[in-house]
């Protein structure tokens, strides 16, 4: 089993920044996949960006050129950075890990909140 903990949520202004952090504990592994997604109230969750092998990235175009993931394996904890933010970045956000090409294990979640 694998313990997913986000923080680092907030409120922020339009045009503010915010870093989320995910720590892991438990059956972690270093190689595997971790990604961020988010819930709007009333939407389905949606991909944010993910990180593999400890250096290959990808993002949503959503948020392409404002967000950054990325980890630091010895505090075994994922981040994203996000810039620039916009009140449609309103969110729950999840951190979630990857096991056999699936994302099997899930954070409970962080409130983003953007005010205009």
């Amino acid at each position: 089993q694998v313990q997913l903990v986000e923080s680092g949520g907030g409120l922020v202004q339009a045009g503010g920044s915010l870093r989320l952090s995910c720590a892991a504990s438990g059956r972690t592994d270093s190689s595997a996949a971790m990604g961020w997604f988010r819930q709007a109230p009333g939407k389905e969750r949606e991909f944010v960006a993910r990180i593999w092998n400890n250096f290959y990235t990808s993002y949503a175009d959503s948020v392409k050129g404002r967000f950054t993931i990325s980890n630091n394996n010895a505090k075994n904890t994922v981040y994203l950075q996000m810039n620039s933010l916009k009140p449609d970045d309103t969110a729950v956000y999840y951190c979630a890990a990857a096991r056999s090409s699936q994302w099997a294990y899930w954070g409970q979640g962080t409130q983003v909140t953007v005010s205009s």
